[in-house]
C-alpha cells in the first residue's frame, strides 16, 4: 500500500511539474513571440536563395525540371519516414510518385500500400498547396499513412484525433525518459480548430516563418496516436510551396532535417520546455531550410547526370531489370555492385543477372573492377560528365 501511495504522489508531482514545463500549459498559449530583428537577415538570405533556385531550374528545360522534381519528392518522402525510423523502398517511392505525376521513367515497379499512402499525403500537400487545410483533409492524410489501422503491431485511431494521453519518450521500457507530454485529448478539438483557423487565415506573415511556426505548433499539439512528425513536415511543405507559389519542389526540408536529426529533436524539446518566445526555433528552422537549398546544387547535378545518361543512350535497348539497376546506379547506390546483388535486387537468378551485366559491358556502359570473388561493376564515368 505504501508503494502504491508513493507512486500516486510521484505521478501528481510529475503532472504539476509538467504543467509548468510545457508551453501548451502556459496561459498565453498559443501566442507565440519572436524577435524579427534577429531573424530578418537570415530570412532575407533564405528568400534570395529560394528565388535563385527556382530561376536556375526553370531555365534548364521541362525534362530537367521533371527529373529534379522527381528526385526531390522521392527524397522528401524517404527522409521524412526515415526520421521516424521507417525505411521505405526507394524504387517503390520513386515509381509511385512518377506514376501519380505522369512522369515517364525507366524501370518502374509496383509500390506497397504503406508507400502509396505516404506518397499520397506528400503529393496532396505540395501539389494542392492552395487548398485550405481542414480537419477532413488531415484525417485523409492520416488514413493514408496507416492503411491497415495499425502502427506496427498496435491498433491506433486512424483518421481521428487520439483519445488517450501522449508522451514522447526514449530509452528502455521501465526506464523511459519523458521528453515531452502533449495536451490532454479533451483539448484537441479546440486546439486544432484554433490551429487551422490561424493556418488558413490571411493575416500578413511571411510564408516561410508561417511554415516554421505551423511545424512547431502542430507537433506540440500532437493530435494523432502516431504520424505526428510526418504530418507536421507535410504541413510545413505545404506552406513552403505557398512561399514559392509553386508545386515544383526543388529542395527537401525533410532530407535536411534527417541530416540534422539530433539537433532537430533537441531544439524541439528545448522550445517546448521554454516560454512562448520561439526565436531560437525559427532561427534553427531558417538555417536548416537554407542548408537544404544549398544541397539543391548537388540535386541539380544528379538530375543532370541522369538526364544526360538517358539522352546519350536513348537508341539502345534495355530490359526492365537493366533499366531498374541503371537507375539505382545513377542515384545513390552505396557499396560495390556485383552479380549476387544484381540478382537479389532484381529478384532473378545469378545466371540471368550475369547475362544482364555482360550485355551492359558489351554496350560499353559498365566497367568491371577486380577479379574472382572481388569482381564488381560501375557505370563508365565518361557518360556522367565527370
Amino acid at each position: 500500500m505504501h508503494g502504491f501511495k508513493n507512486a500516486v504522489i510521484k505521478f501528481y508531482i510529475y503532472r504539476i511539474f509538467a504543467m509548468i514545463m510545457y508551453i501548451h500549459f502556459l496561459k498565453q498559449w498559443p501566442d507565440f513571440q519572436w524577435n524579427s530583428d534577429v531573424l530578418s537577415a537570415k530570412l532575407g538570405k533564405v528568400r534570395h536563395q529560394q528565388g535563385k533556385i527556382l530561376g536556375q531550374v526553370k531555365a534548364l528545360g521541362f525534362r530537367f525540371q521533371e527529373e529534379t522534381l522527381l528526385y526531390t519528392l522521392t527524397q522528401d518522402v524517404l527522409k521524412s519516414s526515415e526520421i521516424e525510423g521507417e525505411l521505405l523502398n526507394p524504387e517503390q517511392v520513386r515509381s509511385s510518385i512518377a506514376r501519380r505525376l505522369g512522369i515517364e521513367v525507366a524501370g518502374t515497379i509496383h509500390a506497397e500500400r504503406n508507400v502509396e499512402g505516404v506518397v499520397e499525403m506528400m503529393l496532396d500537400a505540395t501539389q494542392n498547396y492552395t487548398d485550405e487545410l481542414t480537419e477532413e483533409r488531415l484525417f485523409g492524410w492520416h488514413a493514408a499513412l496507416f492503411p491497415t489501422g495499425r502502427s506496427g503491431m498496435y491498433k491506433i485511431n486512424v483518421g481521428a484525433w487520439r483519445e488517450h494521453p501522449m508522451q514522447v519518450t526514449s530509452g528502455y521500457m521501465g526506464k523511459e525518459i519523458v521528453h515531452f507530454e502533449a495536451p490532454e485529448a479533451s483539448r484537441l478539438d479546440k486546439e486544432m480548430q484554433t490551429f487551422l483557423m490561424w493556418l488558413n487565415g490571411k493575416e500578413e506573415m511571411d510564408a516561410v516563418i508561417k511554415a516554421a511556426i505551423a511545424h512547431l505548433w502542430f507537433v506540440t499539439i500532437h493530435p494523432f496516436d502516431d504520424g505526428n512528425g510526418r504530418t507536421a513536415r507535410a504541413i510545413a511543405d505545404l506552406l513552403l510551396a505557398r512561399a514559392d507559389q509553386s508545386s515544383q519542389r526543388f529542395y527537401s526540408m525533410s532530407a535536411q532535417i534527417q541530416k540534422e536529426r539530433n539537433n532537430y529533436y533537441s531544439i524541439l524539446e528545448s522550445t517546448q520546455k521554454d516560454d512562448l518566445d520561439i526565436t531560437a526555433w525559427l532561427d534553427w528552422f531558417l538555417d536548416c531550410l537554407y542548408h537544404s537549398m544549398e544541397s539543391t546544387e548537388k540535386t541539380i547535378e544528379k538530375a543532370l547526370e541522369r538526364a544526360r545518361f538517358w539522352e546519350v543512350h536513348q537508341s539502345l535497348d534495355f530490359n526492365a531489370r537493366q533499366q531498374k539497376m541503371l537507375q539505382v546506379l545513377l542515384d545513390d547506390f552505396f557499396g560495390k555492385l556485383n552479380v549476387s546483388k544484381w540478382a537479389k535486387m532484381t529478384k532473378t537468378s545469378t545466371d540471368t543477372a550475369l547475362r544482364d551485366i555482360q550485355d551492359l559491358l558489351k554496350k560499353d556502359i559498365l566497367i568491371q573492377e577486380g577479379a574472382g570473388r572481388s569482381t564488381s561493376y560501375r557505370i563508365k564515368e565518361d557518360f556522367l560528365g565527370r
